[in-house]
């Protein structure tokens, strides 16, 4: 058995059967081939940034190391073809180097860029959906490699078409983002709002969205953790007009389609869960999106606490939270809601 500690950034005691970095597609499937022989489970790890080990992984981890991007441009767009194993915050300080714009709102998200389109990632009003221009998926059984438009990868709210369709023998191995020269600003979220819209400069958004993430997120290096947590809960407008009656400062985001969207770590909070302990579990102090290692965590310490916050939340306000983070088992990927419910 080989540990898992510094393959995630929860830092939970999980151990692997075998752990390999891959550097191309071949070596890809040569090593999935391989499993498949002996018929033992495979797991395709990035940074492990979204991930919460829930007991010892009976079978193999390969850790995505697929690295390049390449640049091409037209009159009016920057096309940016990107290897999955690329660090995405360094994608977004590499684009901003080299004059491109458009990621800015997206920076210090963490994870390799081949994760960004299955939780189709988002951040200040920004999703991937809306910079993604095609998705390159290497089909293990077959060796094919197929590329999928933005349309075909049916994005939504935290989710895509790779946590369906996609899920067992599929890996992303690029992806390809379009970005318009005629740069706009998107300035709706928290403390972007205060800027000129008409002033503001790329650089500027980084920084301010660099910065408000490093006040609330704990370093994973101090405190392992997998990020937010849970997903913002989306609600029929009906049922946000009886919440706001009765919290009217309750943050609230309308969608196109009608329904509301929540923010889950102000649930939370109001159930005066910040500090919350389980174990080596625990709320975070400053933002109570986020679940801590506090040093001694272990998987069933997390589900515990993550069951209790579910649990409160629904109970005050009729809301059922959905993990945000993958959670896996022994032989794979487990339905998340179902392992808190």
């Amino acid at each position: 058995m080989q540990s898992l500690k510094t393959f995630h950034t929860f830092s939970l005691p999980a151990n692997a059967q075998k752990i390999v970095e891959i550097t191309n597609p071949e070596h890809l499937k040569q090593q999935w081939d391989e499993c498949q022989a002996i018929q033992q489970p495979v797991l395709f790890l990035g940074e492990g940034s979204n991930v919460l080990f829930l007991q010892d992984f009976n079978g193999t981890v390969l850790i995505n190391h697929l690295l390049g991007i390449n640049h091409r441009e037209d009159d009016d767009f920057h096309y940016i073809d990107v290897k999955g194993g690329e660090n995405w915050h360094k994608l977004v300080e590499w684009s901003l180097a080299q004059g491109i714009y458009g990621l800015e709102n997206l920076a210090l998200i963490p994870g390799c860029a081949g994760s960004a389109p299955i939780q189709n990632i988002g951040a200040y009003g920004v999703e991937f959906k809306d910079v993604c221009d095609y998705v390159d998926v290497l089909n293990l059984i077959t060796g094919e490699v197929f590329r999928l438009s933005n349309e075909e990868c049916q994005f939504a709210y935290r989710d895509s078409i790779f946590k369906r369709d996609y899920v067992q023998g599929y890996v992303i191995i690029a992806i390809g983002l379009k970005l318009a020269k005629a740069w706009k600003p998107v300035l709706k979220y928290g403390s972007l709002a205060n800027f000129d819209e008409s002033a503001v400069t790329s650089q500027q958004i980084f920084d301010e969205v660099c910065a408000v993430r490093r006040s609330k997120l704990p370093d994973p290096k101090v405190f392992g953790n997998a990020g937010s947590f849970f997903k913002n809960p989306v609600v029929s407008q009906a049922h946000f007009d009886s919440l706001i009656d009765e919290y009217p400062t309750m943050p609230n985001f309308p969608q196109a389609d009608g329904t509301v969207k929540l923010a889950a770590g102000w649930l939370i909070d109001q159930c005066g869960l910040k500090g919350y302990q389980i174990g080596g579990a625990a709320v975070h102090q400053q933002q109570a999106l986020v679940i801590i290692n506090t040093g001694n965590a272990t998987g069933s310490d997390v589900v515990e606490l993550a069951h209790h916050i579910r649990q409160k939340v629904a109970q005050r306000f009729d809301v059922w939270l959905q993990p945000e983070v993958r959670f896996i088992g022994a032989e794979g990927e487990v339905d998340s809601e179902k392992a808190i419910s």
